[in-house]
């Protein structure tokens, strides 16, 4: 099969561009390019699609293929032409063309995959820069050395679609980037996330930051995460703050594909928790990516020794301090924010409950109350934290190790009832008000939630039961 014809067939296999060409003429002047046709040449499945038409059709373009097929169309961003028919499973961006040919189009682009395009009704791919054959080579080459210098987000999109690809960065490119890599803050911070995100949640997230490394960007893009580099640690650790940061990540990685093997009868209900949409389109399995990325970042600022010992007394609560200015800087949401520091203000909680085994029911109640809402994830995290300790002190033991396991083995169970249901106490506030004769305020809500601990431990047998406690309570607190 030519090279052409194995483009066109995985190409007209994809709804998106299925729907492109029956909606407009054959004589539109209009090309497949983009992440389609790279995909194609990869030998990869083709799902979303990228039209470039001539400038000023790009709406009318957009309308044509979304509204025959109970879709919507909408303009990509206020300040860049560009529109997105939009369907059930598919999508299909139309921009105008950035240049008065489509080959000047292409020669302006990021990298040579990139820079392909075949006519939407079908021909010769038109490739000015050599894609076909990087593609066929795996290979990842900027279109000029000009790239970063014109778009600074190129730099971080270089390691993202390396990893996601499995495509070498051709040496060139490589020295480029490494000489440009102070411009890649100059990127909006929303587009910095988004190709973070994309890092992260992709097929190759420990590929994707080690090559982030390699061209020198994790030292702008994310100071922080390179303030961990060298900095060594107790004995129960094996590797430095960075290396284990990354080991975390690793077997989160690996828990995340086999979450029965973490918890026999738990793995449907585990799944279906890490499907969960979170945030800035990401679920939470892929936030806890990031959360074992960043659980640590505190230990540069808070190490210190006592008697010979390294320890990070406070990490969590300046790691949580740090991930709130980082994401900042990114201008991630409040709740992705809130959601990253509640992983690291609460990873170690886990690990102090180790002694108390077997937990009581206000035990449980204490530490799923005291993490909420991110009980069952930071539990997931904690598993990882521990099973990355491969050191010689005695919390790294094995038999150290296979307690905290069985802990969080036993602690997600009431952490995902907790997350689909949460204990509720066993009156109102209403109720409990008229039962009390006092009015709404501190006092009752601090009596709502003993009663909620109390019940949840199984200490109320009844009605008449919470009611006698609420009084006792009531009459401590001279309510």
């Amino acid at each position: 099969m030519s090279e052409a014809a194995g483009l066109e067939r995985r190409l007209g296999a994809a709804a998106s561009v299925a729907a492109s060409r029956e909606a407009l003429a054959a004589e539109t002047a209009a090309w497949i390019v983009g992440g389609a046709v790279r995909d194609a040449a990869l030998g990869e499945g083709v799902g979303h699609a990228d039209l470039a038409v001539a400038p000023g059709a790009e709406r009318e373009a957009a309308r044509a293929i979304a509204h025959p097929r109970g879709g919507v169309a909408f303009p990509l961003s206020e300040h860049h032409p560009g529109w997105r028919a939009q369907a059930e499973d598919w999508h299909v961006d139309v921009t105008p063309l950035r240049a008065e040919t489509i080959e000047q189009d292409l020669r302006a682009r990021d990298f040579s995959v990139n820079a392909i395009a075949v006519p939407l009704h079908g021909g010769d791919p038109i490739d000015p820069t050599g894609g076909l054959s990087d593609a066929g080579a795996r290979r990842l080459r900027a279109v000029s050395d000009a790239a970063f210098e014109q778009d600074p987000l190129r730099l971080l999109r270089a390691p993202r679609l390396a990893a996601a690809h499995d495509l070498e960065i051709e040496p060139g490119t490589m020295k480029l980037a490494r000489a440009e890599a102070g411009r890649a803050t100059r990127a909006a911070g929303e587009r910095q996330f988004a190709e973070l995100r994309s890092m992260l949640g992709g097929p190759a997230p420990l590929r994707a930051l080690e090559l982030m490394d390699e061209l020198g960007l994790t030292a702008v893009v994310l100071p922080e995460l390179e303030a961990t580099r060298g900095v060594a640690q107790n004995p129960n650790h094996h590797l430095d703050v960075h290396g284990h940061t990354l080991e975390v990540l690793a077997e989160w990685l690996r828990l995340e594909s086999d979450p029965e093997g973490l918890a026999p009868g738990l793995g449907e209900s585990i799944s279906e928790f890490l499907d969960e949409p979170l945030a800035d389109e990401m679920t939470r399995g892929h936030a806890l990516r990031f959360g074992a990325l960043f659980h640590d970042l505190g230990k540069p600022e808070t190490r210190g020794e006592r008697d010979g010992y390294v320890t990070f007394l406070g990490h969590d609560e300046v790691g949580a301090e740090i991930i709130a200015g980082i994401c900042e800087r990114l201008r991630t949401s409040r709740l992705l924010s809130s959601h990253l520091q509640g992983l690291a203000r609460h990873h170690l909680r886990l690990g102090f409950l180790i002694w108390e085994r077997p937990l009581s029911r206000r035990a449980a109640y204490d530490y799923l109350r005291a993490t909420e809402p991110v009980s069952a994830d930071v539990t997931l995290l904690s598993a990882a934290d521990r099973l990355a300790a491969r050191g010689s002190g005695p919390i790294a033991s094995e038999e150290m190790v296979d307690a905290h396991m069985a802990l969080a083995r036993e602690m997600l169970v009431d952490a995902l009832e907790w997350h689909r249901d949460p204990p509720r106490p066993p009156l109102d506030g209403d109720e409990l008000a008229a039962e009390l004769g006092i009015e709404p305020g501190p006092a009752l809500g601090e009596i709502l939630e003993e009663l909620r601990a109390a019940s949840y431990a199984g200490e109320l047998p009844d009605r008449a039961a919470a009611v006698a406690l609420a009084r006792d309570l009531a009459e401590d607190k001279g309510a």
